[in-house]
Formats: C-alpha cells, sequence, structure tokens
C-alpha cells in the first residue's frame, strides 16, 4: 500500500525534474516577466507621484496617532471623516490583538498640526485624548527628507560593496553578474509590490530592504559556489544539492515570518516580516530559475570551447 502511495507522488516529483532540466529557459522567462513588470509599476508611480514608491511619515515628515479604541470602527467612514476635517491626507490603520480583539487604531497624517489632528479624530469617533490613551509621534519634513536621504546612501553603499565582493570572490563577469541581477531584481519586486498593496516605504522598510540583500546573497552565493568551485558530481546534482540546502533556509525564515505577520500587534515587525515575505518569494525566482539557469548555459558554453 505504501508503495502504491508514493508512486504518484515520486512520478509527479520526477515530471517537475524533467521540466525544470529540460526547459529551464523557458522558465526563465518568469522571473524576467516579474523584472519587466516589477519595473513598469515602479515608472508608472514616479510618472503619477513623483515618486518611485509612497513613503511615511518616518521618511516624509507628518504625525502619527495612535488611540486606545476597543470599538469596531469603519476605517474607510473614519479616514474620510479625518480627512475632510483636517483638510490634509490621512491614513486610519486599525490595530489588534493575537486573538483578533481591537486595541486601537492609527492615524497618519501630512500634517504638523497635532491640534488639529486630535480635534478632527474626536469629530470622527468621540474619543476624549486622556493622558495614558494615545501617543504621538511627530516628524518634520526636512529631518524626515535627511533620514530618506541617508536611508538611499545605506542601501546603494550596501548594495555596491556587496557587488565588489562578489567580483572580487568569484573573479568571472557572467556568474557574478548573475548574483548581482538576481539581487537587484528582489529589491526592484518588492518595491513593485509595496506600491501594489499600498505599504508605504518606512524606516522599518529600509531596514528589511538591507536584510533582504543579506538573505539574496546568502542563497545566490550558495548556488553559484556549489555550482562553480565544487568539482564532484553533475551541474544538475550540485544545483538540486543547492536548492535542497537554500529552500531550506528560505521555508525556515518564511515561516517565522508568517508568524509575526499573524500575530504580531506592532505594526513595525509586521512591516519588516511583510517586505521579508515578498523579498523571499522573488528570491526563490531569481535563484532557482533565472540564477541557476545562467550559470547552466555558462558552464554549457564553457564546456563547449566558446568561452
Amino acid at each position: 500500500m505504501s508503495d502504491k502511495e508514493e508512486k504518484p507522488e515520486n512520478a509527479g516529483l520526477k515530471k517537475l525534474k524533467r521540466i525544470y532540466e529540460k526547459d529551464y529557459k523557458k522558465l526563465m522567462i518568469i522571473p524576467i516577466l516579474v523584472l519587466i513588470l516589477s519595473a513598469s509599476v515602479l515608472i508608472h508611480t514616479k510618472l503619477t507621484t513623483g515618486e518611485f514608491t509612497e513613503k511615511d511619515i518616518s521618511l516624509k515628515g507628518g504625525l502619527l496617532i495612535t488611540v486606545q479604541v476597543s470599538e469596531n470602527l469603519d476605517i474607510a467612514d473614519l479616514q474620510r471623516i479625518i480627512q475632510s476635517e483636517l483638510g490634509s491626507s490621512t491614513r486610519v490603520k486599525q490595530i489588534k490583538n493575537i486573538g483578533g480583539g481591537i486595541l486601537g487604531y492609527t492615524v497618519e497624517a501630512d500634517s504638523q498640526d497635532s491640534q488639529a489632528l486630535k480635534a478632527a479624530i474626536t469629530e470622527a469617533t468621540g474619543f476624549q485624548f486622556e493622558e495614558g490613551t494615545y501617543t504621538i509621534e511627530e516628524m518634520s519634513a526636512a529631518l524626515s527628507e535627511t533620514f530618506f536621504q541617508s536611508a538611499i546612501k545605506a542601501i546603494l553603499i550596501a548594495f555596491l560593496l556587496m557587488a565588489i565582493v562578489v567580483f572580487i570572490y568569484f573573479r568571472k563577469l557572467v556568474p557574478s553578474a548573475a548574483i548581482v541581477l538576481a539581487a537587484a531584481a528582489n529589491i526592484l519586486g518588492v518595491l513593485a509590490f509595496m506600491n501594489l498593496l499600498n505599504i508605504k516605504l518606512s524606516t522599518a522598510g529600509v531596514a528589511a530592504i538591507l536584510m533582504l540583500i543579506g538573505y539574496s546573497i546568502d542563497t545566490n552565493i550558495l548556488l553559484s559556489v556549489r555550482v562553480l568551485k565544487r568539482k564532484e558530481g553533475s551541474v544538475l546534482d550540485r544545483i538540486y544539492s543547492s536548492i535542497r540546502t537554500g529552500l531550506t533556509m528560505q521555508v525556515t525564515t518564511i515561516t517565522a515570518m508568517v508568524v509575526i505577520v499573524i500575530i504580531s500587534p506592532a505594526m513595525i515587525l509586521k512591516q519588516i516580516a511583510t517586505i521579508l515575505l515578498i523579498g523571499l518569494g522573488l528570491d526563490m525566482l531569481n535563484t532557482w530559475l533565472t540564477n541557476a539557469g545562467i550559470l547552466r548555459m555558462y558552464l554549457g558554453r564553457k564546456h563547449a570551447g566558446k568561452d
């Protein structure tokens, strides 16, 4: 009975392996299309808003008020009323605990007038701002812009140093460029999905992108080292060995991030986890399809005496 149960699984796995081995060039089209669509989303956002991605108050300035309200309020209606009263762009989010109970609401506004925002919230919800029932975070536009410029520099420097280390280690243009391309595709894809999901970039988001660069390099260097530096087994054997190890790392991290998204009430942790989840999903495509495919073509040409 156990043999009969294993045969369909083995047949399915063998079919996937045949597709992966035979049609790897066709499979590379998938991450390439994702990259093209990501670039299109970012360009469209830039043309319509003036920015490649929308920033929250930590990177553009404004107010963030968190209030303790246990009632289930209509967020869309609440946002409309506050925005109408305040006269500037606002964003309202609900905060829940692990059991799904409502802890309160956060109201983000492109304004520096905290009294006007508090009055608008009171008008919309009837909430009275008593000490210990709310918090206010205020960021000036000038300081936030400084943070944003520093964050962009940090990402660019980290990416540049990563590329330099990769080129020095491998000393081969094609494999090194494939690693850098995969990391760049991950970052562009994450920013595009953030725009599509209406996730604003914050200082926490910048930290998540820096972490994603590290995750991307881990899996891609794992693949490239095993395929290029090791000699035992065939190229496909070494790729499959990399996939087993790499997917174990990625699935473990994905599991941890899913738990954070589900149970954590902290919006900062949720944003970091969400960005990493998107990035790790993209990294699977860019590592095991794009980078692996490039390495197979590179080694094929090299063994054929064309390189």
